[in-house]
């Protein structure tokens, strides 16, 4: 991923403050580290919504005294079955128009929200643990899902959410999720270049704020090989986000839960626009 001018300029500062602030203590600068992690980079740019959302009943949640902001759609022939659309770091719900689109027109009643810290909800930050507690209260609070649909950290959260909270869900779509935390632990340091030994000390701040849970716990393969919800697992050979290196272990394993489908050249973030890609989804869940 090639950062834009302003982000490189930001990354240099921070580098310096998280340096200085380690001199001082390492956990602090870890923790405030952690934070910076788990902020959006490209912050909450305007976006101009896309026709479809205009059809759409607005929505929202409240958790940990922070508006999350979603809609509703509900098809002209409903087959009675809701779906929720998870999107992706640093990203939000208006990308997931495809998706959405073609869901509607084939019936299913679907629901989508902007995570806290993205799109037009409220809060600066977000990690995969927040994300699948806000899933819980939107499956409560709207209904029980017959399936949900995430994206990179949208499907991270989405197997967390099903492990803890929906044991009972009928099918699940993970679409290039973020299959490691470790891994994107590591691409964190790689690409920003932060101070090194603060690597270890950051994922010391993981486990104590996760209750004693250590970043490997936040991982797509440890929950798949727990879960035996009907699984669809689509992911592209080119992605250098969510390396295909991190799902080959799991996929090795022929779980007979999941079904994967392999793409190419189609990258993190061109996957999900992909017609043979929804296609593959709508086929899965029908």
């Amino acid at each position: 991923m090639k950062l834009k001018f302003k982000q490189r300029i930001a990354i240099k500062y921070y580098q310096a403050k998280f340096k200085t602030i380690s001199i001082l203590s390492k956990k602090k600068a870890a923790q405030s580290l952690f934070t910076f992690f788990c902020t959006p980079y490209s912050g909450k740019p305007k976006r101009k919504a896309p026709l479809i959302f205009k059809k759409a009943k607005p929505l929202n949640i409240i958790y940990n005294n922070l508006k999350m902001n979603g809609w509703h759609w509900q098809p002209l022939h409903s087959n009675n079955k809701k779906v929720l659309v998870l999107h992706g770091f640093d990203s939000c719900t208006y990308k997931s128009e495809a998706i959405i689109t073609k869901l509607i027109d084939e019936g299913f009643e679907v629901f989508a929200f902007d995570a806290l810290g993205h799109g037009i909800s409220e809060g600066k930050t977000l990690n995969a643990r927040l994300y699948s507690e806000c899933i819980d209260v939107i499956n409560k609070k709207f209904g029980e899902m017959y399936a949900l649909v995430g994206h990179s950290i949208g499907g991270l959260a989405a197997s967390l959410a099903v492990e803890n909270y929906i044991p009972n869900l009928q099918k699940l779509v993970l679409i290039a999720p973020a299959t490691e935390t470790t891994r994107a632990i590591d691409n964190f340091f790689i690409l920003s270049k932060m101070p090194i030994h603060l690597k270890e000390e950051m994922k010391n701040v993981i486990t104590e704020m996760s209750g004693g849970k250590d970043p490997a716990y936040f991982s797509v393969n440890r929950v798949m090989e727990i879960i035996k919800t009907d699984t669809l697992w689509i992911h592209d050979k080119k992605d250098f986000i969510c390396p295909i290196e991190d799902v080959l272990p799991i996929e090795q394993k022929q779980l007979s839960h999941i079904k994967f489908y392999f793409t190419n050249r189609l990258g993190h973030n061109l996957i999900y626009r992909s017609n043979d890609v929804l296609e593959k989804i709508v086929s899965f869940l029908k």
